[in-house]
């Protein structure tokens, strides 16, 4: 009986010790042609990884050697796994002494080689490694890569790392074209924020992996006025941009926006580079261009409109309700937001950041506290918003002075 308890432990444990490892390849669809580039946030752990559109992401259990550099872009091995032979090519990023070494599992050397390399990129080429996994290991003068090596050698020869060529002038342009199989620490359950870009168009997508799949980018048009390209989102049925807009010429806090044919904005403390960041802040008529129709254009681009009232209640609807949405919608950890930003998982890729807003005297306030956004309805003599706050993962649902200035989402049309 204890046996048989032992062996089921042990089964247990190396079942949760190896889990389950899936590869996920990306596609576009609508206004790009193809996926360039994907950038990986994991918002559980905080891990993050940049691949090419054409690469593999493959999701491990964080655990082993060099997991904290297994995703390094300027290492890569092709192909991976290898049948018999592979090329390594990967950037030194200063000239000095270089050493490579291929482990097993155990942390047994196969192979090593040293020599000095110059600054730039090199390629190396790999053979007579047996099947199975292995880590490879890159260590120069203050720079170290890691990436796990497989093998589906089915002879037993003798390991061998040839030195092939170099490249002094080179920027990483070889490591961009080559497809690879990215690894980045997983665990089941972990939420990950996809963000493709193609061109000028890019979209965020949300999602708790569970076996191998293709995510799928569907790449649309959020161009404004003065030619900045938004991020966008799906939500239920919705498309939303996934970032403030920031659009317009700025003026100092003081006065107020004008109808001059002249589209104007204030940046929180009359600083570019919070525009830059947060977006604009706009008083609600020059946001709706001086009508009062609910779903106007107002300053939203082309094919989007300044949400109604109606529809930031679709929103929150779908994510559960205004108790709870908000942690859904708000940026993840304290980087822009204040300590707790309590609830916050950006589970829906709303991305909300916390700009502040521009009150009535003219004066910015609420900086990294709040996120406050217009909605197209009027409450005459207010109109209809929607703000986050950093200590609840509530939405409010409010109303507030037209003469004040908040943030601006747009909803495709």
């Amino acid at each position: 009986m204890k046996k048989v308890a032992i062996i089921i432990f042990l089964s247990l444990v190396l079942t949760k010790t190896h889990g389950q490892e899936y590869f996920i390849s990306f596609t576009g669809s609508g206004s790009g042609s193809g996926v360039e580039i994907v950038k990986v946030n994991n918002l559980t752990s905080g891990a993050q990884v940049t691949l090419n559109g054409g690469d593999i992401l493959h999701l491990i259990l964080p655990v082993g050697i060099g997991s904290q550099d297994i995703a390094d872009r300027n290492l890569q091995i092709y192909p991976n796994p290898m049948t018999e032979k592979s090329t390594l090519t990967f950037i030194a990023p200063r000239s000095g002494n270089m050493v490579l070494t291929i482990m097993d599992l155990s942390g047994k050397t196969v192979c090593r080689v040293s020599t000095f390399l110059s600054r730039g990129t090199h390629s190396f080429g790999i053979s007579g490694i047996t099947q199975g996994n292995y880590f490879l290991k890159i260590a120069g003068d203050n720079y170290t890569y890691t990436k796990k090596l497989v093998s589906q050698c089915k002879f037993q020869g003798r390991a061998v790392i040839e030195y092939l060529s170099s490249d002094m002038t080179t920027k990483g342009d070889l490591l961009k074209n080559a497809a690879a199989t990215i690894d980045m620490p997983y665990n089941s359950g972990d939420l990950l924020l996809f963000k493709g870009t193609s061109s000028i168009y890019s979209t965020i997508v949300t999602d708790v992996p569970t076996s191998s799949k293709t995510i799928t980018f569907n790449l649309t048009d959020c161009t404004d006025q003065d030619s900045n390209h938004y991020a966008t989102v799906e939500i239920g049925a919705q498309i939303w941009m996934a970032e403030n807009l920031n659009v317009g010429t700025r003026i100092d806090g003081l006065p107020d926006q004008t109808n001059n044919n002249i589209i104007e904005k204030y940046c929180y403390d009359d600083n570019d580079s919070n525009c830059a960041l947060y977006g604009g802040l706009y008083q609600w008529d020059e946001a709706m261009q001086y009508t009062t129709t609910p779903g106007a254009r107002g300053i939203c681009p082309t094919g989007w409109h300044l949400p109604s009232d109606d529809e930031w209640t679709t929103l929150t609807a779908f994510l559960g309700g205004e108790d709870i949405a908000g942690g859904k919608m708000k940026e993840t950890d304290t980087t822009h937001w204040v300590s707790p930003n309590y609830g916050a998982t950006n589970s829906s890729g709303f991305t909300a950041l916390p700009g502040g807003m521009r009150n009535i005297s003219g004066g910015f306030t609420n900086f990294s506290y709040t996120s406050l956004f217009w909605s197209s309805s009027e409450n005459p003599p207010f109109a209809w918003l929607r703000f986050l706050d950093f200590y609840v993962e509530q939405v409010f649902h409010n109303y507030g002075s037209k003469l004040c200035a908040y943030s601006v989402r747009c909803l495709q049309d």
